[in-house]
């Protein structure tokens, strides 16, 4: 899960994931495309919105995106346009560019992008957490119905 900072969006993606994924078959991690926060929690926002629904996230610290993520995940999940561009643009072969997605693809019928709640109010952390679980909850029916339960 990538977002910019790595304390707004991608943390929740990575929490949401956690929460509702078969921790024995399935890792989950975030991280940003910049390393403004490189160490930190993520936005105390972010944090409270997960509690709102029982999710933990903050032992979670914020790190960079590497090259080597390629090589570690399956699958790498932009909230947005402009991450999206930035992992590619690390990618080395067609096999890097083939596991890299768009979260929002999963809900075919929802907006292309997961808004950055950074700047807005509270609102918009629950927004976020609302597309991103929906996102997740097609993520892993369409990695089941693809493979086997996860």
């Amino acid at each position: 899960m990538v977002c910019l900072g790595n304390i707004c969006r991608s943390p929740l993606a990575e929490g949401i994931l956690k929460e509702i994924a078969d921790p024995e078959r399935v890792i989950v991690q975030s991280a940003g495309t910049a390393g403004y926060h490189i160490g930190n929690p993520p936005d105390p926002r972010s944090v409270s919105i997960a509690s709102k629904y029982g999710i933990d996230i903050s032992t979670q610290r914020c790190r960079k995106f590497v090259s080597s993520d390629f090589e570690d995940f399956d699958l790498i999940l932009a909230m947005d346009k402009s991450n999206y561009r930035n992992i590619i643009s690390l990618a080395q072969d067609e096999r890097h560019y083939q596991k890299v997605r768009l979260l929002m693809e999963e809900l075919p019928d929802g907006p292309d992008e997961v808004p950055d709640p950074y700047y807005g109010g509270k609102d918009g952390f629950e927004e976020v957490y609302q597309m991103v679980y929906r996102a997740c909850e097609a993520l892993l029916e369409r990695l089941r119905k693809e493979k086997q339960d996860l």
